[in-house]
């Protein structure tokens, strides 16, 4: 008998959820069918059915974090409406703050992110998965220094693409350095450091 579509949905969501504490405890290089079987207390041949080999697991664990990273709360006005919504390089400020290692749950998913461009590199398929969430992060970014352009937040002449491109660098750079170097670049300093880059774009 078929399994009803809202058990299998249940039970794929168990199983993201096993890959997921798999994956915040032993990283990407001890996420295993094996090691998720273990974690659910089922079998490998359960497991198989989501994933008939190991790049399936890994790309489903990469679509995973790139869920809950998108799911966690970001930085933004207060709901009640007594503030506007942030806009232009104000928006752009809380986007790369959101990226960076500022507290305990994001020095944690930046542990998994950063472990995961190993797996992707080896895998021409995974690594183009990962170029398309980095190409998505620029075209955001890219919308916010538009917008600061249009507000005369940046000089006009200001390219909002290659300035994009400069950011996402910069920020993913800084969050490799918070995580090696933790008593270096402590929250405040970090939330200095991308300050004192945008106030550098802001008078280019």
């Amino acid at each position: 008998m078929t399994p009803a579509r809202g058990d299998h949905e249940a039970r794929r969501s168990e199983v993201s959820e096993g890959v997921w504490r798999v994956l915040s405890t032993r990283g990407f290089e001890g996420l295993t069918l094996r090691a998720v079987a273990a974690e659910l207390g089922a079998s490998t041949g359960l497991l198989t059915h989501y994933f008939p080999n190991k790049k399936a697991l890994l790309s489903h664990a990469l679509e995973e974090l790139d869920r809950r990273s998108g799911a966690r709360p970001r930085r933004a006005a207060p709901a009640d409406g007594s503030a506007p919504p942030p806009a232009g390089m104000a928006r752009l400020r809380a986007a790369l703050l959101d990226v960076l290692p500022l507290d305990e749950p994001a020095r944690a998913g930046n542990r998994i992110w950063v472990g995961s461009w190993d797996v992707a590199l080896a895998d021409p398929d995974l690594a183009a998965a990962h170029a398309g969430r980095y190409g998505r992060s620029r075209e955001a970014i890219t919308a916010h220094l538009a917008e600061a352009r249009r507000l005369g937040e940046v000089p006009g002449e200001c390219d909002p693409v290659e300035l994009a491109a400069a950011a996402q660098a910069f920020v993913l750079g800084l969050v490799v350095q918070a995580l090696f170097a933790p008593a270096e670049f402590p929250a405040e300093r970090q939330i200095a450091l991308v300050d004192g880059f945008l106030a550098g774009i802001a008078s280019a």
